[in-house]
C-alpha cells in the first residue's frame, strides 16, 4: 500500500508540476494587459444579458461602467423580470448606455443567445462585440488583452477568477474556478470560451451567422466557439484575468450549480474526438483521484509524508501560478483540498442527472441542442 501511495503522490505532483509550467508557457505568449486606446474602446459594444437574483447585480453593472468608460453599453432585460428593472433604474441613465426589454424566449430556445442576436443586429461591421456577464467584471487592461487577441484570432476570451464570496458554499465555488480556470484554459489548444468574457468583431460573427444558426444550443459559449472553429475561425485565449461575484447561499444551490458546470462539461467532452478527450481526462479527471488515493492511504497506513508532501507542494504550485496569472494567490487551503476531493462526485452526477436548474428555469436536457423546460418547476 505504502508504495502505492508514494507513486500516486509523485504522480499528482509530477501532472501537477507539468500542467502549472504549461499555462505559464502559454500565458507568457498571451496577449499583454494594456491600457486601450480611446478609439479602440470606443468601438467596443459591451452587451450584458441582465438577470436578476444576485445581490452583487447593481455593484456589478455599476463598476463595469465606470472601468469601462467610453465603451457603449447594452443591457439586455427581461420583460417580467421586476428586480432588474429596478436595479437598471437605481442605476439610472449614463453616457452611451441602451437598456432594452427582452420577451422570453420560445420553448428550445437559449434564452441568453436569443437575447444577443437583435443586439448584434443594431451593431456596425466595425464595431466589437464583447459579451460579459452580469456578475463579471471586466478591468480595463484585461479589455486591452482581448482587443490584442482579435489582432490574432477569430474570437478572444477571457481568464476567469472569482472574488471572495461570503459562504463557504461560495468560496468553494471560488476555490474550484481559481483553482482549475489556468490550467484547463491556458495549457490546450481552446475547443471552448469562457461565456462569461469574450469578443469578436461584429463582421467576423456576422460571417459565421451570428447566434442565430446556434439559438437552439444550450451551452452558449460550446456553441458559439463550435461555430468559430466551424467557420475556420481560430480562438486566443487570453491570461488576463476578469473577476466573478456570486452568491451561493446554501448547499442546494452549490450542488445546483456544480452539477450544471458538469452537465455542461460532458456535452462538451461528447463533440470532441477521441485524443482531445483522453487528453482532457488526463489533465484534469485524474488528479482527485490520485488526490484521494494519496489521502486514504496515508491514513490507513499511518504515513503521513506523502501527503504532507502532496499538500505542501500543491499549495507552493496554485500559489506561485495565481501570483504570476493573477497578481496575488487565491488559493485557500482547506477550501482548495475539499473542492478538489469533491469534483469526482459533481461530475459523476454532471453524468446521470439530466435536469438542470438554471436560475430562474429549469430544463431537461438531452443533448447540447435538444432541452426543454420542465412543467410546473
Amino acid at each position: 500500500m505504502s508504495r502505492w501511495v508514494r507513486r500516486a503522490a509523485a504522480g499528482y505532483l509530477a501532472l501537477q508540476a507539468g500542467k502549472s509550467a504549461a499555462a505559464l508557457r502559454a500565458a507568457a505568449k498571451a496577449p499583454a494587459a494594456v491600457e486601450p486606446a480611446d478609439d479602440a474602446i470606443a468601438k467596443v459594444v459591451v452587451v450584458q444579458p441582465v438577470l436578476s437574483g444576485d445581490p452583487g447585480l447593481e455593484d456589478a453593472l455599476r463598476d463595469n461602467l465606470i472601468a469601462l468608460d467610453g465603451a457603449r453599453f447594452v443591457w439586455l432585460i427581461d420583460a417580467d423580470d421586476r428586480e432588474a428593472h429596478r436595479v437598471v433604474d437605481q442605476i439610472g441613465p449614463a453616457p452611451r448606455l441602451e437598456v432594452r426589454v427582452c420577451e422570453a424566449a420560445p420553448d428550445g430556445i437559449n434564452p441568453k443567445l436569443a437575447k444577443l442576436q437583435p443586439a448584434l443586429d443594431d451593431c456596425a461591421d466595425d464595431e466589437i462585440l464583447l459579451v460579459l456577464d452580469d456578475d463579471t467584471r471586466l478591468p480595463r487592461t484585461s479589455l486591452g488583452a482581448l482587443l490584442g487577441g482579435l489582432d490574432r484570432a477569430t474570437l478572444a476570451t477571457g481568464l476567469p477568477a472569482y472574488l471572495p464570496g461570503g459562504t463557504v458554499w461560495a468560496r468553494l465555488v471560488e476555490q474550484f474556478v481559481d483553482n482549475n480556470a489556468a490550467l484547463t484554459y491556458l495549457p490546450m489548444a481552446p475547443v471552448t470560451i469562457n461565456g462569461m468574457c469574450w469578443a469578436m468583431r461584429v463582421a467576423d460573427l456576422r460571417a459565421v451567422g451570428g447566434f442565430t444558426p446556434i439559438l437552439r444550443n444550450l451551452t452558449d459559449d460550446l456553441a458559439v466557439a463550435g461555430a468559430v472553429l466551424g467557420g475556420g475561425g481560430t480562438i486566443c485565449q487570453t491570461a488576463s484575468p476578469q473577476w466573478i461575484t456570486t452568491t451561493v447561499p446554501g448547499p442546494a444551490p452549490y450542488v445546483r450549480l456544480m452539477h450544471r458546470w458538469m452537465l455542461f462539461a460532458n456535452l462538451l467532452l461528447r463533440r470532441q474526438p477521441p485524443a482531445t478527450v483522453g487528453a482532457i481526462s488526463v489533465l484534469h479527471g485524474v488528479h482527485p483521484n490520485l488526490l484521494w488515493v494519496v489521502l486514504v492511504g496515508s491514513l490507513r497506513s499511518r504515513r503521513l509524508l506523502p501527503l504532507v508532501a502532496v499538500l505542501g507542494g500543491r499549495a507552493l504550485l496554485l500559489r506561485g501560478l495565481q501570483r504570476r496569472i493573477y497578481g496575488r494567490p487565491l488559493h485557500a487551503p482547506v477550501l482548495s483540498l475539499v473542492s478538489e476531493l469533491v469534483q469526482p462526485a459533481h461530475l459523476g452526477h454532471g453524468a446521470v442527472q439530466r435536469t438542470i436548474r438554471w436560475r430562474t428555469r429549469t430544463y431537461r436536457v438531452r443533448s447540447d441542442d435538444d432541452f426543454a423546460p420542465v412543467p410546473g418547476r
